[in-house]
């Protein structure tokens, strides 16, 4: 296990999953050249997975897109309490709705950059959501609003807060932009979460953009 870092901390523990051994060896590399990461694990499949997230301390696990179905479906029965974040090769409407509606933490593409997957990492890791703005634009399109039931019932500065999350935005970042504190972003972003009927952000964008659970198999 990594040191403690210079302030404290705990380096953010995570567990790859993906069925391709040279991605998850070339990904180990890479994330272990940041002292706040720490790989504390590999697996190929799903089942591997969820006994090691049973059996570690394991605060984010990188998972490949089609894995992910079944492994975010299934975390909550071994009372993972972890953030899962989706490593995707392609934008997939179906499979991205599907993974949101069931928990995932956000959506990264594996073509955007090294720095780019480490800060989606850490944001993820520190409860916010990172979904990749050509997935949000792939959902919005594949499933445009059918009624609008989120937007018509918010107010003006949660519409500017929601607006904010589906930009990928900090808390910071959001109330930096508002000039208002972190600490209302948050209490606005709670509103938003009870109206809604979800507990994090990534579900969150998922209401907003209202597509169903169970995508028909129609095809862009």
């Amino acid at each position: 296990m990594k040191p403690c870092l210079e302030d404290g901390r705990i380096p953010i523990r995570l567990l790859l999953l993906d069925d391709h051994l040279l991605f998850r060896e070339s990904l180990a590399g890479l994330l272990a050249a940041e002292r706040d990461f720490e790989v504390v694990g590999q697996c190929s499949n799903s089942p591997e997975a969820l006994k090691a997230v049973r059996t570690s301390d394991v605060d984010v696990v990188l998972v490949d897109l089609v894995i992910a179905k079944e492994f975010v479906r299934s975390a909550s029965s071994v009372r993972y309490r972890g953030k899962s974040l989706v490593v995707a090769r392609v934008a997939d409407a179906t499979d991205s709705a599907i993974v949101l509606k069931y928990g995932a933490s956000g959506i990264f593409l594996e073509s955007d950059s090294s720095s780019r997957l480490m800060q989606a990492i850490r944001m993820v890791a520190n409860g916010e959501a990172w979904v990749d703005q050509r997935v949000i634009q792939l959902l919005a399109d594949r499933y445009p609003q059918q009624n609008g039931r989120l937007q018509g019932n918010l107010t003006d500065r949660e519409q500017t807060v929601l607006g904010g999350v589906m930009d990928g935005l900090s808390n910071r970042k959001i109330g930096d932009q508002m000039g208002v504190s972190e600490s209302s972003i948050k209490a606005t972003l709670q509103q938003l979460f009870t109206k809604a009927g979800v507990r994090t952000r990534s579900q969150l964008v998922r209401i907003a953009l209202e597509g169903p659970l169970s995508p028909s198999p129609h095809k862009n």
